[in-house]
């Protein structure tokens, strides 16, 4: 069985079973919120259609989308130079 396992900084062992649990490529994704949370319908476009398939839904609470969205912008501003130079940024 093929397990990776990462260790985050005074925080939580991840186990991830590779063979098991796929990666899901999405080129669109609908939100939806109300006063207790968000839900994301994660969904690949369906070839030359204008069909879309869901191939995941994540639900969260309010608080843990707004620790989401800034770590999110953290990971994609650390990465970006690394991404257009195949190099990583200081």
């Amino acid at each position: 069985m093929a397990d990776k396992q990462t260790e985050l900084p005074g925080q939580l062992a991840v186990n991830v079973n590779l063979e098991t649990t796929p990666i899901f490529y999405t080129d669109n994704v609908f939100m939806s919120a109300n006063e207790d949370g968000i839900v994301l319908d994660v969904g690949q476009k369906l070839s030359n259609t204008n069909q879309v398939r869901i191939v995941t839904r994540v639900g969260m609470s309010r608080p843990h989308a707004k620790k989401f969205i800034q770590e999110m912008g953290k990971l994609l501003a650390m990465t970006e130079g690394h991404l257009q130079s195949g190099e990583k940024k200081n």
